[in-house]
């Protein structure tokens, strides 16, 4: 059962009630939010040019481009980014420009030390550019596939960054929509940080939508029944990442969508042997149909995680400040080791002389 504060202080953030002994978090949301605000509104374009960078290779590829290692060319100490480079054609077929703009809008303003942090953001004649920092241990998904599961110390240390995470983008007024290992990348302290935002969306405080998106397994109920949404849909994702990060697996899985859907709207939760009574209890006050009693969705938000048993011997303030030692380091050999992540066929950057689409991407 989640712990009770009622005995102690408490402070006001919103509608959200903080025992004394969470006051630094409090402070750090205030503040946090209030920085995300200022550069959400100011949505800066820039006026970079990838002719500054070089490009070393690529990390990953997707329906719109691709990721590629770089550094500045004259950079003698090669700093390295990750760059996502989007071809504007392919963006206008897909039918996926608001969605783009959105990203970059969003990863600009969001700055928490679990979130991949966004540098800058220019376009030209026939591509957009995101410059984020390269975040080299790899995905989380890679890690979980080669322990096939975590020691519970393991999972929550992990919990615990991406509970703070997710706070802090629905302070901001954003539901992330597409959280999973995958979507998770491991620095070179061992620490995690969130990435991909093109499902994220600003709705406001307390706002909805309805938009179907996101992976399959990490769908949750009211998404896949075509209901209106919020932040709940997040803490149904967080849910079953907790419970795939300790058992290996997701709770419901179908190689045909049909079933998949109907297994998650059924709900019908089990658990292996060595889940912990406080472990189960949690997840079963997160993965639940009711978003009325969904933990993280409460009147307490993501407190109710936060304070919860399963995380007693869980330091949140040490793991925001990242001080807290993470239980595996990568092997590194350096700023641009890339070994983390898999080989792709490389492909050149072409660039038009002639300007496309430039009423679509003028906010780019």
């Amino acid at each position: 059962m989640a712990t009770s504060s009622r005995e102690t202080p408490k402070h006001s953030y919103g509608h959200y009630t903080f025992p004394d002994s969470l006051k630094w978090l409090k402070e750090y949301l205030e503040k946090a939010t209030e920085q995300f605000d200022r550069l959400y509104k100011e949505n800066s374009v820039n006026e970079d040019t990838i002719r500054r960078y070089k490009l070393i290779r690529t990390l990953g590829a997707g329906s719109f481009g691709r990721v590629m290692l770089s550094h500045l060319d004259n950079d003698p100490k090669q700093r390295p980014f990750a760059i996502k480079i989007l071809l504007k054609e392919k963006i206008i077929k897909m039918k996926q420009v608001e969605h783009t703009l959105s990203e970059k809008r969003i990863l600009l303003a969001l700055k928490s030390p679990f979130i991949v942090n966004c540098l800058a953001a220019f376009k030209d004649t026939t591509n957009l550019y995101i410059v984020l920092e390269f975040v080299n241990g790899g995905e989380l998904f890679h890690l979980l596939r080669r322990k096939g599961k975590f020691p519970e110390s393991w999972c929550s240390f992990y919990s615990a960054q991406i509970t703070l995470g997710l706070q802090y983008i629905h302070a901001c007024g954003l539901v992330y929509r597409d959280l999973k290992p995958e979507n998770i990348l491991v620095d070179n302290n061992g620490y995690l940080k969130m990435t991909d935002f093109g499902f994220a969306k600003h709705v406001g405080a307390g706002g909805h939508t309805w938009t179907l998106c996101g992976t399959p397994q990490y769908l949750a109920p009211e998404m896949v029944l075509n209901r209106s949404y919020g932040k709940s849909v997040d803490y149904w994702g967080l849910g079953i990442l907790i419970y795939e990060l300790n058992a290996g697996v997701v709770p419901f899985d179908h190689k045909v969508p049909l079933k998949l859907y109907e297994l998650i709207v059924e709900c019908r939760l089990t658990f292996p042997s060595h889940f912990k009574p406080d472990l189960q209890d949690l997840l079963k006050n997160i993965i639940t149909t009711d978003v009325t009693k969904r933990y993280g969705n409460l009147k307490n938000g993501a407190l109710d995680i936060i304070t919860h048993d399963w995380f007693k011997n869980t330091d949140f303030k040490k793991i925001q400040e990242r001080t807290e030692k993470a239980p595996w380091i990568p092997n590194l050999k350096g700023p641009l080791d890339c070994s983390n992540f898999e080989k792709f066929p490389e492909e050149s950057i072409s660039i038009s002389k002639t300007m496309k689409y430039e009423d679509e991407f003028e906010k780019f």
